[in-house]
């Protein structure tokens, strides 16, 4: 089995509050390094817009669609061999937004315990990321972005922001297996700034969660 995820590709995890520019990065790293890039696509997702006309049909479904989808994503990137570069992921679906859907009631409790059965059998099929790069910035900073941004297909309200952060902590306080880079995003522009320092740090990320 090492031997045979020794020739799988890397994974990269940008994850962060909704707003904060997770695909700005991703897309800002692939324009300068030869990544394959996995983005959400809220557009292409067969139950998002339905899902946003109707919470509790649809709210199954589409976690169910997107737990999936995370995996093909991960699958797409291991088996290419290549460096890989994903703009949130399997855990963030599942640790934050399935949870907040959850909370929020959109999901029962069965349905909810059904994409954690889902989920902890895709992540037993799949290794987790190499490396988490998380983006913070002050809630009122990415509610000002989450505003601007005035996606049509968001599920997710401003209102939500604060419990997303709780819910990202929580998920990233139990890492123990993945290093975890911090990258401050409170100003904007910050990601061409930053991406040769996330790439160098990564040499000694093994041992350091570094934030830069």
């Amino acid at each position: 089995m090492a031997d045979v995820r020794s020739r799988l590709g890397k994974l990269i995890s940008v994850v962060g509050n909704s707003g904060v520019g997770k695909t700005t990065l991703t897309k800002e790293l692939c324009k300068q390094f030869p990544f394959t890039t996995a983005l959400e696509q809220h557009k292409e997702r067969p139950f998002q817009k339905q899902f946003s006309l109707d919470l509790q049909r649809y709210s199954l479904p589409n976690q169910i669609d997107y737990l999936l989808y995370r995996a093909e994503q991960e699958q797409s990137i291991r088996q290419s061999g290549m460096m890989g570069i994903q703009d949130g992921g399997l855990e963030e679906d599942f640790y934050v937004f399935t949870r907040l859907f959850y909370e929020k009631g959109y999901l029962k409790e069965q349905e909810y315990r059904l994409c954690e059965r889902m989920y902890q059998l895709l992540r037993s099929l799949l290794p987790p990321p190499d490396l988490i790069i998380r983006l913070t910035a002050p809630l009122n900073v990415i509610a000002e972005r989450y505003a601007r941004r005035g996606r049509k297909l968001e599920i997710a309200t401003a209102e939500d922001l604060g419990r997303i952060e709780t819910l990202l902590e929580q998920w990233l306080g139990s890492v123990d297996s993945t290093p975890i880079i911090t990258v401050d995003a409170s100003a904007d522009g910050f990601a061409p700034k930053r991406v040769k320092e996330l790439l160098a740090l990564w040499d000694f990320a093994e041992s350091e969660s570094p934030t830069c």
